[in-house]
């Protein structure tokens, strides 16, 4: 719960996504506690730790503790118990991202390379930086990105981009989508075909992307 973890928590809190934070620190295990946050003062590479936190029934797991040795063994620790789980780790170098996505990682993430990109898109294309903000912010009711999962029984399985009418139905437009197998299409075709397990990034109004996530997720 440094830097890194407490942005995260914020985050999280904002979009009202339910979290655990694993933490050493008494102090910072304190702090999250009375701004009414749930931690535990604990090992995060622990087995027993993750279990007791919940680790089944976990969505994800974002390892950002303080060294990127620590991070290896947690992320190794945690997918031992879930080969499923979504982990996301954080490195500090080259050298750690590639053991972290040899341990189990899905996705690496190297704060300060991160940073680095982002100033550098603020200086050469600041209305393009402008937009994803809005586009991204949290508390935005206007307008939301949004990854929405075509289920396997969903309605909208077989059905391509302009059948399912996403844009005159839902108010929104689909800037790429993620199929099942890992491959990102970006700016698909109005007659791309939509399949189970497909990840539609979508652009619109809050309102229209919960309908979206409905539809998605309905029997045909």
């Amino acid at each position: 719960y440094g830097r890194i973890g407490s942005t995260i928590v914020e985050e999280l809190r904002r979009q009202h996504v339910p979290y655990v934070v694993i933490e050493r620190d008494p102090e910072r295990v304190h702090e999250i506690i009375e701004q009414h946050g749930l931690a535990v003062l604990a090992d995060a590479s622990s087995e027993e730790v993750l279990k007791r936190v919940g680790i089944d029934l976990a969505r994800g797991l974002i390892a950002a503790v303080g060294t990127d040795a620590e991070n290896v063994y947690a992320v190794l620790t945690a997918r031992g118990l879930r080969p499923d789980l979504y982990i996301i780790g954080r490195a500090e170098t080259e050298d750690a991202e590639r053991k972290l996505l040899r341990a189990g990682a899905n996705r690496v993430v190297r704060p300060y390379r991160i940073g680095a990109r982002e100033l550098a898109q603020m200086a050469l294309r600041p209305a393009v930086v402008d937009f994803f903000e809005l586009a991204t912010r949290s508390g935005n009711l206007e307008l939301a990105i949004e990854q929405v999962t075509i289920a396997d029984h969903s309605g909208l399985v077989g059905q391509t981009i302009i059948e399912a009418n996403v844009r005159q139905r839902f108010g929104l437009i689909v800037v790429g989508i993620q199929r099942r197998a890992g491959r990102m299409e970006f700016n698909p075709p109005a007659d791309a075909v939509m399949q189970a397990g497909d990840q539609l990034v979508v652009l619109g109004r809050t309102d229209g992307l919960r309908e979206l996530e409905a539809a998605a997720a309905q029997a045909a």
